[in-house]
């Protein structure tokens, strides 16, 4: 007969490794910090857009928190918006 010790010790190790397999199969959620090169826009996206004549930077999603948004000339942090577009002097183009 089974102990009780070893039935609990299987059950915690089969989580373990449905979990752990669970982690490894899951993909990694991408994100991105967007910035067009004309105007110095930024914003969040989930994909890389392409658009011709047009070009932008793209940074991992975290690069936001280590930028000076206040006073920074350079750059303009702007919101995240639906759809497919992007920011151009502070006004979203549609695509």
């Amino acid at each position: 007969m089974i102990s009780l010790k070893k039935a609990l010790s299987a059950t915690a190790i089969a989580a373990l490794m449905a979990t752990g397999a669970l982690v490894a199969s899951a993909g990694a959620a991408s994100a991105y910090m967007a910035c067009n090169r004309e105007g110095g826009d930024c914003w969040h996206t989930d994909k890389r857009d392409r658009v011709p004549g047009v070009h932008f930077d793209y940074h991992p999603d975290d690069w936001y928190f280590h930028q000076k948004w206040e006073g920074n000339n350079e750059r303009h942090y702007r919101d995240y918006h639906e759809g497919r577009g992007y920011y151009k002097g502070g006004i979203w183009i549609t695509l």
